[in-house]
């Protein structure tokens, strides 16, 4: 019951955030490339699967605590390979 009540809570959350307008130019300080400022949500996600190799809507699927673990690990194995 609890699955479906996140999953069910993630589309309306991904339906309201559509309507939202957020800063796109700088997040915490970090300056965004103009491609991924007018990218969507769904395209964002896409990126990150084309980039990492993974199968179409595999991290788009992901909740979104899932998606900022993932993030934080594949962060850390690029700065560790330095």
């Amino acid at each position: 019951m609890r699955q479906f009540l996140l999953n069910f809570m993630g589309n309306v959350y991904v339906w309201l955030d559509k309507g939202v307008k957020y800063d796109t130019e700088e997040i915490l300080g970090v300056k965004i490339d103009e491609d991924f400022q007018k990218m969507g949500r769904r395209d964002v996600c896409r990126h990150i699967e084309k980039s990492f190799g993974l199968e179409e809507d595999a991290f788009w699927n992901l909740a979104s605590t899932q998606k900022i673990r993932l993030g934080c690990q594949l962060a850390r194995n690029m700065r560790d390979k330095k």
